[in-house]
């Protein structure tokens, strides 16, 4: 019973992450502006994402544009955009995977074919963990290269979004949604194998007594 908990918080968890992966992906705020000289009345704020940008006025106003061309994509925003939406993927298959082989489930009969398949349900939830995790670090590296390199200009600069953090955390459910979900099920798993052993009953003579080897 508590295995089936953890199954489901498990599940539970890759499930937000799954949404949180969507949700960065749809932000465009990956990268925003900087603002390190001492004026700090700015007009406007940049923020950049995988499929758009968006220009802030300071009165509020929003204006966002998509992007014309994707072969003239940098290479960061272009396996940015490929590995979100394969995880996003990735991550439906996931849910149908770990949802039919689920102990709460009875699309499957229990046993070791059910238990495989909610390991493989886990193990695409933390695969899915490790390729939203190439470009929220490829952002965040060329991000924190540019702000410290002298030869960028001031208005070129840019720190990292909301979209990254978003991003990373989603990233932590998915592995520990994924490690648990496997855990439980291995632990299942060893728990279903040992052998039950049943004794034959007792059964009377014909004199109505039990025989005497039934108590050697």
């Amino acid at each position: 019973m508590t295995s089936a908990a953890l199954e489901i918080l498990g599940l539970g968890l890759g499930i937000l992450g799954w949404v949180g992966v969507i949700l960065a992906c749809g932000l465009p705020m990956w990268q925003v502006s900087a603002f390190i000289e001492a004026n700090i009345v700015v007009a406007q704020t940049i923020w950049e994402g995988l499929w758009m940008n968006c220009v802030v006025q300071s009165t509020g106003q929003m204006q966002c544009k998509v992007y014309d061309s994707i072969l003239a994509l940098p290479a960061e925003v272009q396996a940015g955009r490929a590995l979100t939406v394969l995880v996003a993927l990735l991550g439906l298959v996931a849910l149908m995977v770990t949802v039919v082989g689920a102990q709460c489930t009875n699309c499957i009969r229990p046993g070791k074919v059910k238990s495989r398949i909610v390991i493989a349900g886990g193990a695409i939830y933390i695969l899915c963990g490790v390729l939203v995790l190439i470009p929220l670090c490829w952002f965040a590296n060329i991000v924190i290269r540019d702000f410290y390199d002298p030869t960028v200009p001031t208005s070129k600069k840019r720190e990292m979004g909301a979209a990254l953090y978003i991003g990373w955390a989603a990233t932590a459910l998915l592995l520990f949604g994924g490690c648990l979900i496997c855990c439980c099920s291995c632990s299942q798993r060893d728990e279903s194998s040992f052998p039950v052993k049943y004794s034959a009953p007792r059964r009377p003579t014909s004199n109505g007594e039990y025989d005497k080897k039934n108590y050697v």
